[in-house]
């Protein structure tokens, strides 16, 4: 079959080797056994009605199982009794867990900070895939170090348990964890820190590599070093090296093959959180979403579409919710619309024959404010508007994940007290430092956060040095605490004496090789 082996890895095919090939033939999918009557299969695919009703049986029985649904033990009424399920009581199914099992069984892995974990529902669980994204800067890296050092802590902080670094771009960052293990106060502190030891890294330059590794190495590195925790960093990154490379025809099969290849990386993962209990968490890249002045749809463009539906077909006005006997005005129909958004004309278009427009609420503009983190603010200002991000990969990606994770970062515009910079002479602000939050978009275990930032957390990232305000300030280049800062107060004085006792050595070094000179005229 088509799809049989990717579905249900170990189904037993044995038993079904004269069918299989004539049901693959005929393009017979998994969910056509499903759906379609077994005559109907039996036609289509030209096999006898009892092996193909057999097979249905026997796909449904293992689905059942690789879902965790199975029946309940005969003995029970309604259970196993013919003349129960003839009377209508069916067949009792139970999940593989109750729900007192999954709350005693319940991990997680924390971010060492109580407001975090307090907006995560404790930290980062176990079995499910949590996706963090942002843009560059705003913190993922540190996100994601963290948890590889705190799983290693015992709980309430972690597993006890080694971790698993697989990157997409770069190596481990190992600098970066030593300078968290010497500075944060519950690391180096703790009666059993964690250690560079026991996390195993792996770097993965393209996707064949990736699924390799995924598919074969992971599980037998899971089984010997006893892992909980592994993070992909950055899922989107092979990806777009694979299918957004030069020479790529961008059409709708490459996008499909893509959206494949995504299906296939979500079901890998949850299969490998679900039956070895691992925390996956997946750093994801954002991209800029171009759309109108909040974030939604222009009210100009829904206008310019009704319009044309509104000239359509009737069935098609019949289905917009269009009075069929209602007819424009040959004015208001005829009347040119200008291209320039924020003409006069267009505007006075909209306003005459729709004064209330509301974008279509099931477009992926007006859904994804839901889904993404970004978009969602009810009166975005003028900068947050034109500063919207997507998560990489779409729609398709985001079914697949369990919690998505947003870090945002707004940049703080700020001149310094008592100093003169060269850069406010121009008129133009000046950064002065970054303002990061955490924002739960989704998840299958906490409450989300609010519209725009209301109930995110905010955060900081402190490394091991710290700048003092008074000394520094940011020039706008890099973020916080990178990149080239002017000196307060002073530094014309101390370039000035540098100046003298430079042009001072070099007059005693001249007078020397003057002396020199004339000594050496002297004796020829």
């Amino acid at each position: 079959m088509t799809d049989l082996l990717d579905i249900l890895p170990h189904f037993p095919t044995q038993k079904y080797v004269r069918l299989l090939p004539s049901l693959e033939k005929n393009l017979v999918t998994v969910a056509d056994l499903l759906t379609l009557d077994c005559i109907e299969i039996a036609k289509r695919a030209t096999l006898p009605l009892l092996d193909v009703k057999r097979l249905c049986a026997d796909v449904l029985v293992h689905l059942r199982e690789d879902l965790g649904i199975s029946e309940a033990d005969p003995g029970v009424e309604g259970v196993g009794d013919a003349e129960n399920n003839i009377n209508g009581k069916g067949t009792e199914k139970t999940l593989r867990k109750s729900g007192k099992d999954v709350v005693d069984k319940w991990e997680v892995i924390s971010t060492l900070d109580d407001d975090m974990d307090r907006a995560l529902g404790g930290g980062i669980p176990t079995g499910y895939i949590t996706e963090v994204t942002g843009e560059s800067g705003a913190g993922k890296t540190q996100f994601l170090l963290t948890l590889l050092l705190s799983a290693q802590l015992p709980a309430p902080y972690g597993l006890t348990a080694p971790t698993l670094y697989i990157s997409t771009e770069s190596s481990l960052p190992t600098t970066r964890l030593s300078q968290l293990l010497r500075t944060h106060p519950l690391l180096f502190s703790h009666p059993s820190p964690p250690s560079l030891d026991k996390i195993i890294s792996i770097v993965t330059p393209d996707l064949e590599s990736q699924d390799h590794i995924l598919r074969f190495q992971v599980p037998v590195a899971i089984k010997r070093h006893g892992i909980r925790l592994l993070i992909l960093d950055s899922v989107a990154a092979n990806y777009r090296a694979e299918f957004e490379r030069p020479g790529i025809t961008k059409g709708g099969g490459n996008m499909a093959q893509r959206s494949a290849e995504l299906v296939k990386l979500g079901q890998l993962l949850r299969d490998l959180a679900r039956e070895y209990g691992v925390a996956i968490v997946v750093a994801n890249q954002v991209a800029d979403r171009f759309t109108g002045g909040s974030g939604r749809a222009s009210p100009l463009i829904h206008s310019q579409r009704r319009e044309r539906d509104m000239q359509s077909s009737p069935l098609a006005r019949r289905s917009l919710g269009i009075n069929g006997g209602f007819s424009m005005p040959s004015s208001s129909i005829n009347e040119p619309m200008s291209s320039i958004p924020g003409s006069s004309m267009g505007s006075r278009t909209v306003s005459q024959n729709h004064p209330t427009i509301t974008p279509d609420p099931m477009s992926l503009d007006h859904q994804q404010r839901w889904f993404t983190g970004w978009g969602d603010d009810p009166h975005p200002s003028y900068t947050s508007s034109k500063n919207i991000k997507t998560p990489s990969l779409g729609l398709i990606w985001t079914t697949q994940i369990a919690c998505r994770i947003a870090l945002i970062k707004k940049p703080i515009y700020r001149q310094a007290r008592n100093q003169i910079i060269e850069e406010a002479e121009s008129g133009e602000p000046i950064l002065r430092k970054w303002k990061r939050w955490m924002k739960i978009v989704f998840a299958a275990w906490a409450i989300e956060s609010g519209e725009a930032l209301d109930g995110c957390v905010e955060f900081e990232i402190r490394g091991p040095i710290s700048v003092r305000e008074e000394e520094w300030v940011q020039d706008g280049k890099g973020r916080e605490g990178e990149g080239k800062g002017k000196m307060r107060g002073g530094q014309e004085g101390v370039w000035w004496c540098s100046g003298v006792v430079v042009w001072w050595c070099g007059g005693v070094v001249v007078w020397w090789c003057g002396c020199v000179v004339v000594w050496l005229l002297g004796r020829c």
